[in-house]
């Protein structure tokens, strides 16, 4: 049965969110009530195709109104974040702010900077046409925060075809210790890097992966609510496992970030790297063709587990153009600013009446598995740990990363649940 274990705790965090906005629900004033300014992190490959897609629709939908691009580069939003809590914090917000649906919203929610959209969902008909799982992860206490638009899948491994063929490997692996046997093999012809790596966002990500694959949904999904210890001998095998594959990575990691990993991999350099499926898309964008330049398959134990985030958009308080962030929602979730989001984004639509032919292989094997499979949130992507939970566990990753050190490394992860999982 398709489920979803999706976590909407409210959690402060911290020095990130330590400014409450405003009390009064009225949304913002003065400002230019021609611009609309909204704040992403998509500046480059299929994430800026996508967001110029959706922006050509909300100018089509909208022509007296002029979009303004706040967006700052940084994957996964590392960068803008900060960014954007120095702006709320100071009272400056932009009109609409991108964020991942989940925990990650919580932050805001309780810090007073998110303005409720329900009566949007009522006037667009979006309650009956989003899926129930994906709006109650956007309801908080019968309120809804935010607009999504699009579901993207985490647990995803990226392939070259021709490594793999030279070194003999001619199965997807199906579970992690296969898939370690498999990258030692890659190892032993040569390859000096068998798995693309980049920056601590990435190696968290990657993580996140081998904890689905090695405890299974159910006991992976307890990390967040508290049923899974996180010092339980379960967690240290898991950790051993990412601290192999991780051993099979670049030494350069530091300095890079998805799309140089992902390069590695169509270059020849590496056979896998780990990401979500917006890879897809730079793939197409790069004029890549899938099963010949590259190949997909959910990472290794996985298989039937759909690891799930999704972008929304905002309409904060103190908006200075309110009634125009309500237009550039009202676009995320029409069909036209869905398709011309997706089909460039490599993600798939929110929207339950969206065409399955308008979308590419990968977009329409994702359709598929999203309806038929389970679905569990994603830690890196904002669906399962607030922000400050988040950049513990990325804090206590990028420190493994020196040390090696599997036992440390658990001590932080546990050190970060009990400062954040209950706050």
């Amino acid at each position: 049965m398709r489920r979803i274990s999706l976590i909407a705790g409210v959690v402060a965090a911290g020095m990130v969110l330590a400014s409450c906005g405003s009390d009064d629900d009225s949304g913002g004033g003065g400002g230019n009530a021609t611009n609309v300014e909204v704040f992403t992190w998509w500046t480059e490959g299929g994430e800026k195709a996508g967001l110029d897609g959706l922006v050509g629709a909300f100018d089509k939908a909208n022509p007296d109104l002029e979009f303004e691009n706040a967006a700052v580069a940084g994957g996964a939003g590392s960068n803008a974040k900060s960014v954007l809590a120095s702006r709320l914090q100071g009272g400056d917000p932009p009109d609409s702010f991108q964020g991942h649906a989940g925990a990650e919203l919580a932050d805001y929610i309780k810090a007073g900077q998110l303005e409720d959209v329900t009566s949007l969902y009522e006037e667009e008909g979006w309650n009956d046409i989003f899926p129930k799982e994906v709006v109650d992860q956007l309801t908080v206490d019968g309120k809804i925060y935010s607009v999504p638009a699009n579901i993207h899948r985490a647990n995803v491994v990226w392939a070259n075809p021709t490594v793999l063929k030279e070194a003999g490997i001619t199965e997807v692996p199906k579970s992690i210790d296969d898939w370690i046997a498999d990258l030692e093999t890659l190892k032993s012809k040569g390859v000096k890097a068998p798995l693309g790596v980049a920056t601590d966002w990435t190696q968290v990500h990657l993580l996140e992966t081998v904890l689905i694959a090695d405890l299974g949904p159910e006991v992976y999904t307890g990390l967040w609510d508290g049923s899974t210890d996180w010092a339980s001998s379960e967690v240290t095998d898991a950790l051993e496992d990412y601290k192999t594959i991780l051993g099979y990575g670049n030494t350069d990691r530091a300095s890079l970030d998805w799309p140089d990993a992902a390069k590695y991999v169509t270059d020849g350099k590496a056979a896998y790297t780990v990401m979500g499926d917006w890879v897809a898309a730079s793939m197409d964008d790069q004029g890549l063709t899938v099963q010949e330049d590259y190949t997909f398959f959910p990472v290794p134990g996985t298989d039937g587990i759909f690891d799930f985030l999704a972008d929304s958009f905002t309409l904060p308080k103190g908006a200075p153009n309110p009634d125009g962030a309500k237009e550039w929602l009202k676009t995320v979730g029409s069909p036209e600013g869905q398709k011309a989001f997706n089909t460039k984004k490599g993600s798939i639509p929110v929207r339950t009446d969206a065409e399955a032919s308008d979308y590419g292989e990968y977009q329409q094997d994702a359709l598929k598995d999203w309806s038929d499979a389970t679905i569990v949130p994603s830690l890196a992507h904002g669906a399962a740990a607030s922000i400050g939970w988040l950049t513990a566990i990325t804090s206590a990753v990028g420190q493994f990363g020196s040390s090696n050190d599997v036992g440390q490394l658990q001590d932080g992860l546990v050190a970060a649940a009990e400062a954040n999982a209950t706050s």
